[in-house]
């Protein structure tokens, strides 16, 4: 009976599926209710946890709940740690949701609704989750251990030697683009400039409680933490308000840069508990809460997608980034659907906390479908606005006009009708003084996400209140990001350099610990300043160049565990991990061909450099001449690079298949666990 109703039950869900994304998919000429998304992912996120990934972890993982984790084999109470399974849930998700699910969908809605919603729903199901899956499973019986580890002793030395490489360069690259989105938010802003301002001082304060005034008092700390921000947000309509404050917060792109890169570098030499614990537990709150409020309120205010499901802009013209829909919508929308920066964290602390093996089911597939929804919610924040409302935040004054005037009349031009003083209206509902060439996609969904909230949550008289909630929740979040992706590049250099010199591998030298930081910080620093002074809004450039590095890098963990399951004699199921495989390998190497090669100078380094060296030389056009030859050289690089991991593991899949290779894995042996058979 019970069977016959979960039949009949998973029927329905797969029926309903089935209507909802025929109707996201065929639907034309009229707006669409958001509704039908919430819906369609819904459904396939249910359906593609309950079989797919049961699939995986039955016939490819085969995983075994007597087997010890090494949280619990190698607990110290500080690395190693058995940790609840909803615990480990919150951390992984805290640590994967950066600013890619949230900007990158908001980018690619250039497009219109459609491409976004298709891809960041079948990536998700058919390769995001797997990967973050597999991945975190591998490391589990590895002893926790990183995915360069990993690739070193199963694809062999040059896989290793590359992962390492290529992982520091997404860092690199990641961290320059969070740190943009952060400017481009914040500029010519008072209230989110003084109220993300605050929140380090409140980090500092909830560290000092923590550590010296209150130790271990949790709940207190986090009362006072959610107040505090509470009277930032309040604080900083007031600093917008009154004019010698609104001077002192009012800040251009440059300025904001330089403020943010000695905040990095600050973050990463301080203790930990001073300043980036707090941050991180401070900023978890925050986003999980967030993110629960905006799906609450789409789901009750059910409002209408203005934006097309296909705009003109697919044939690669579009003012937010250049480029055709095919590879550009992909890796664009990133860690909405995929994310290779998501194997480090599914590699490096959320193994040591796994109690059980069947728990990696839930906490890899499961939090990156989490993420996948969120992808979602900001398509849907993006595409509620109406479109020339849209491109006027998103579109640089490069393309689209310095003035006002120009801005609307370009905009209006391409059939997305705005003017000025729709604009002018919409900026002082918000608490802004404009909203022109506001590239980077977070203060588009900012607008977006505050419609949703002011029309379900208190009426447009609290939208600039939302508004700026939503700026200082993201700024608040991929900060988090930044200074903790500045440690880790930190303690992946002077890993390194330990080998030339051991005192610079020491993690408590002081004078290693500032030497390191500051390579780490000017090495990000310096893309930041580069999108800083571009003309075009410097998310036109190394967005795109994050997308390839960030899938890149999927690419790399994809060959890890496309190695590990042949060498486990499940080659017949192997097409699990190497189709998505084969569709990042597509995907990225063209991208890259069009960002090196392509004659268009909007979309090519190269030809873009060319066409500032033909016209009038000054020292700005110097600079971005060797900015674009620089970013095409990084590609270029990190392109052969995964194509020598791609080499290495092709030759050992060959190998072991025809017989010519051993096949022995490097797991750790098995220990019958001593836990209680129901935990937690």
């Amino acid at each position: 009976m019970n069977k016959s109703l979960s039949i009949v039950a998973w029927g329905i869900v797969g029926a309903l599926g089935v209507v909802a994304v025929g109707v996201v998919a065929v639907r034309r000429g009229e707006p669409i209710n958001a509704l039908w998304l919430v819906v369609a992912a819904t459904c396939c996120y249910a359906l593609g946890y309950r079989f797919y990934s049961k699939f995986i972890a039955a016939k490819i993982l085969a995983l075994d709940a007597l087997r010890a984790t090494p949280a619990e084999r190698l607990e110290n109470g500080r690395d190693f740690l058995v940790t609840n399974k909803w615990v480990v849930f919150g951390h992984h998700f805290a640590a994967i949701a950066g600013p890619g699910p949230l900007v990158g969908p908001v980018l690619a809605a250039q497009f219109g609704y459609l491409p976004g919603t298709l891809w960041v729903l079948a990536g998700a199901v058919f390769a995001g989750c797997v990967q973050d899956f597999v991945i975190l499973l591998f490391s589990v019986r590895r002893d926790g251990k990183s995915l360069t580890e990993m690739a070193k002793e199963e694809i062999g030395r040059v896989g290793g030697f590359v992962a390492y490489a290529a992982v520091i360069a997404i860092l690199v690259i990641l961290l320059a683009v969070a740190a943009l989105i952060v400017v481009n938010a914040l500029k010519d802003s008072p209230w989110g400039t003084f109220t993300i301002a605050m929140t380090i001082p409140i980090a500092l304060l909830m560290g000092l409680y923590l550590r010296r005034i209150r130790p271990g008092k949790v709940l207190e700390v986090s009362v006072l933490g959610f107040f505090l921000v509470l009277l930032a947000i309040w604080g900083g309509q007031w600093a917008s308000q009154n004019a010698a404050m609104a001077r002192v917060f009012t800040l251009r792109a440059p300025s904001l840069a330089i403020l943010i890169i000695i905040y990095g570098f600050a973050a990463s030499a301080l203790p930990v508990w001073l300043l980036l614990a707090p941050r991180d537990y401070l900023s978890t709150f925050v986003k999980l809460g967030t993110i629960g409020l905006l799906g609450i309120g789409i789901v009750v205010l059910h409002p209408t997608l203005h934006m097309p499901a296909l705009t003109r802009f697919v044939d690669g013209s579009g003012p937010v980034f250049a480029g055709k829909i095919f590879p550009f919508a992909f890796i664009t929308i990133a860690c909405g659907a995929i994310s290779g920066f998501h194997s480090l964290i599914s590699s490096g602390t959320t193994p040591k906390l796994i109690a059980r093996e069947t728990e990696t089911r839930m906490v890899g597939y499961g939090a990156m479908m989490a993420e996948s929804a969120v992808a979602v919610m900001a398509i849907i924040a993006a595409c509620v606005l109406q479109p020339g409302v849209y491109f006027a935040i998103n579109s640089p004054a490069g393309v689209v006009g310095q003035t006002a005037a120009a801005a609307t009349g370009t905009i209006s031009s391409w059939g997305f009708p705005v003017t000025a003083s729709d604009m002018q209206a919409l900026a002082h509902a918000v608490g802004e003084q404009t909203l022109f060439n506001r590239t980077g996609g977070a203060p588009a969904f900012a607008v977006g996400m505050a419609h949703i909230f002011s029309q379900s949550l208190g009426g447009a008289t609290v939208m600039a209140l939302w508004y700026h909630f939503a700026v200082m929740f993201e700024a608040l979040f991929i900060l988090t990001i930044l200074d903790a992706g500045t440690r880790v590049a930190r303690f992946m250099i002077q890993d390194a350099l330990g080998h030339i010199y051991k005192p610079l591998g020491r993690t408590s030298w002081y004078p290693s610990i500032l030497a390191t930081s500051g390579l780490v910080v000017g090495a990000w620093g310096y893309f930041l300043w580069q999108g800083v002074r571009d003309p075009l809004g410097g998310i036109n450039s190394l967005w795109p160049l994050f997308g390839i590095a960030n899938q890149l890098l999927a690419t790399v963990a994809l060959c890890v565990a496309t190695t590990i399951i042949i060498k486990l004699h499940r080659a017949r199921y192997a097409a699990v991990t190497l189709l998505p495989l084969a569709w990042l390998v597509a995907v990225t190497f063209t991208a890259s061909w069009h960002k090196v090669l392509d004659p268009n100078p909007r979309v090519g380094f190269l030809a873009q450099a060319r066409v500032l060296a033909a016209g009038p030389a000054t020292s700005a056009s110097a600079q971005l001449i060797f900015n674009n030859r620089l970013d095409a050289a990084v590609t270029a690089v990190l392109v052969v690079m995964v194509a020598l991991v791609l080499i290495e593991s092709v030759r050992q899949w060959v190998g072991v298949l025809s017989g010519g290779e051993e096949s022995r894995v490097k797991e750790a042996p098995f220990v019958m666990t001593r836990l209680a058979e129901e935990r937690g």
